[in-house]
């Protein structure tokens, strides 16, 4: 079976980081599995094809991105929140690699790589994992309070927008026009496919749940005391580790995490990766440690490895990829019992799930982890969490199974 998984951005980071890795997993299981993306680093893998090499094709996904962003401009009281259009992208459809697919995947297609208007004509199987909302809504990426993607968008308070018919009403439209109506959808989470199944748009499709995954050979537990050593770190002390791509963004709830600083009754060194400035940190009086943007996969596994315990404040997560990480290297987390977390921490088990959305249980999460009388159950019970669910190869093999499934199916929509 060869299969073709198209994927917009830096495959290190974000969520194609879920792509690469389930692309990874199939070829170590002897699927013929390309990445087709805009990424301008391919790593030296003859495995993927970037339609963003040579400077003229530089200069012109540059200007695909800048568009897709441009189209929102007349909304200049907007939220400062990332919105996407697809109405604008690349036709790989004349491509060797799409030519000779059985079967389509996308991912994360949005910042210029994908017009949705192409998948219309589209005549082999599709599969779309879900990273985010963005699939089911018209333009945002997580609906946060707002349910208008099930009626059909409109009024889309993230575009402070009081018209029944703007933007986001003509991106759900022009969705539900071209997107083909035999896709199969999978979401990273039970929440995810939930939302899906509520959607005016998909609620009709075809829709699985097969949860992200990460590499357990490359996120694995470092002996604590040479974790601290390397980085700089007490041995002594406690440490509590947050981080993110982009801490600061609403929906990881940074702002919650501040506020349940100040009840805890222990003095924690904080531990912090991803833009975040030292300025939020410094009123609180307490130790703290700003590793910065981590590029590679050692310096994550380290950070993890150093922590007592992971905190993920997230208001909105179609996943927790960090969560799994966190956890594959034996590190608990404490996270709210909520959207995609949900379903990685089992309660005082393998961490804590406060209540959504009360920095007061979230701190009292924290306490529980650090004063636990036995935490290496709690590590132990972590790390095999991951392990029987979310390694990449564990999650390879199902996407197999649905691949195979598909390719069994005597669709004319397919010849």
């Amino acid at each position: 079976m060869k299969i073709v998984h198209v994927v917009s951005g830096d495959l290190g980071g974000g969520a194609a980081r879920g792509a690469y890795w389930l692309h990874k997993g199939l070829r170590e299981l002897g699927v013929d599995s390309i990445i087709l993306t805009n990424a301008e680093d391919t790593w030296g893998d003859k495995s993927i094809y970037s339609i963003a090499v040579s400077k003229k094709e530089k200069i012109l996904n540059f200007f695909r991105g800048e568009s897709d962003s441009l189209i929102q401009t007349p909304y200049w009281k907007r939220k400062k929140l990332i919105f996407s259009t697809g109405l604008c992208g690349f036709d790989f459809r004349n491509l060797k690699v799409f030519k000779e697919a059985e079967i389509i995947h996308l991912h994360w297609i949005n910042h210029g790589l994908t017009n949705i208007r192409h998948l219309k004509k589209i005549k082999k199987p599709i599969v779309w994992t879900m990273r985010d909302m963005w699939p089911m809504t018209g333009g945002c990426h997580y609906a946060l309070t707002c349910d208008h993607y099930i009626s059909g968008c409109g009024k889309c308070p993230q575009l402070n927008s009081r018209l029944e018919y703007d933007l986001s009403r003509l991106i759900f439209k022009r969705k539900q026009h071209y997107i083909p109506t035999n896709t199969k959808l999978v979401g990273i989470s039970r929440w995810l496919s939930d939302c899906a199944r509520k959607s005016a748009l998909f609620h009709d499709y075809d829709i699985r749940t097969i949860h992200n995954n990460i590499n357990t050979r490359k996120f694995f537990p470092v002996p604590k005391p040479i974790a601290r050593q390397m980085i700089g770190l007490p041995l002594e002390k406690p440490v509590l580790l947050v981080g993110a791509q982009h801490v600061n963004d609403f929906y990881k709830g940074f702002d919650i995490y501040l506020r349940a600083i100040p009840k805890l009754d222990s003095k924690p060194l904080l531990l912090f990766f991803g833009n975040l400035s030292d300025a939020l940190i410094e009123p609180f009086k307490l130790d703290f440690m700003n590793l910065g943007f981590l590029h590679d996969t050692i310096s994550l596994r380290l950070a993890y490895s150093a922590a007592d315990l992971f905190v993920a404040p997230s208001r909105m997560d179609a996943f927790g990829k960090t969560l799994a990480e966190a956890m594959a290297c034996g590190t608990p987390v404490v996270c709210f019992d909520a959207t995609g977390p949900g379903d990685i921490v089992d309660h005082m088990k393998n961490g804590y799930k406060a209540t959504p959305f009360e920095p007061e249980d979230l701190a009292r999460g924290i306490e529980w982890v650090l004063g636990h009388p036995e935490p290496e159950v709690l590590s132990r019970n972590a790390r095999e969490k991951v392990l029987r669910n979310f390694d990449h190869l564990v999650v390879a093999m199902k996407h197999i199974e649905l691949y195979r499934e598909i390719l069994t199916e005597s669709t004319p929509a397919y010849i």
